[in-house]
């Protein structure tokens, strides 16, 4: 029984008139890590979308509208450089945050948007970064309310 009541908060959940969470897709092949990462961005009122791999993550990033990805810079099979690049071909306006070792990366970001340093970050730092660069692609609020104002004017 509590699957469909699971159903209608789903649906609940993607009503315009309410704000919808920031989806973030985390990637990290060490699946301790990811829980981690996940726990703390859902517990802070973000939908999470988790993935161990890289391939996993594409496959996600093409069924979901993802807000933010957040991924692992060292993953066997797909870096996390290579898997931001492929991605951004897919949606290039999607904010993308490689966790690292910026030694280890030269302290290039390649193809990402910003660059975070995985062992020294701290929960908050990575909670604001979280913030505000998920904001950023939605562009301002206002011009929602306007455009809403305007349909009203023109309804009247």
């Amino acid at each position: 029984m509590h699957e469909n009541g699971d159903d209608k908060n789903l649906i609940q959940e993607q009503d315009p008139n309410m704000r919808p969470k920031k989806v973030i897709l985390c990637v990290d092949d060490n699946e301790q890590e990811l829980s981690v990462l996940k726990f703390m961005l859902v517990t802070n009122g973000y939908r999470v979308l988790a993935a161990s791999s890289g391939q996993e993550a594409i496959g996600l990033f093409q069924e979901s509208a993802v807000d933010l990805v957040l991924a692992d810079h060292s993953m066997p099979q797909m870096s996390g450089d290579q898997l931001v690049a492929k991605l951004k071909q897919i949606a290039a306006h999607v904010p993308m945050v490689l966790l690292g070792d910026p030694q280890k990366m030269n302290g290039q970001i390649h193809g990402a948007d910003a660059l975070l340093a995985k062992k020294t970050c701290t929960s908050q730092e990575l909670l604001e970064r979280v913030k505000l660069m998920s904001a950023r692609k939605r562009g301002p609020r206002k011009g929602v309310q306007r455009l809403a104002g305007a349909e009203l004017a023109v309804a009247s």
